[in-house]
């Protein structure tokens, strides 16, 4: 799916998983891995979980904040 073809959320999370999946404890670089999104209609979690150590990195953007 294209950039445009993508939800802004989708377009997030394919920059995290990108940019970010070095994990920042043990210093895996989890290549195949993606972060995953969960909302709750008011908040929308960005969360990954390291292949290596098990740690979970979690970024939170709170819908009420966007303008």
């Amino acid at each position: 799916m294209s950039g445009a073809d993508q939800s802004p959320f989708e377009r997030l999370r394919t920059r995290y998983s990108d940019d970010n999946l070095v994990c920042p404890k043990c210093g895996y670089d989890d290549a195949d891995g993606e972060w995953q999104a969960v909302t709750t209609g008011g908040v929308v979690e960005y969360r990954h979980v390291c292949p290596g150590c098990g740690s979970i990195r979690r970024r939170t953007i709170s819908l009420d904040d966007v303008e």
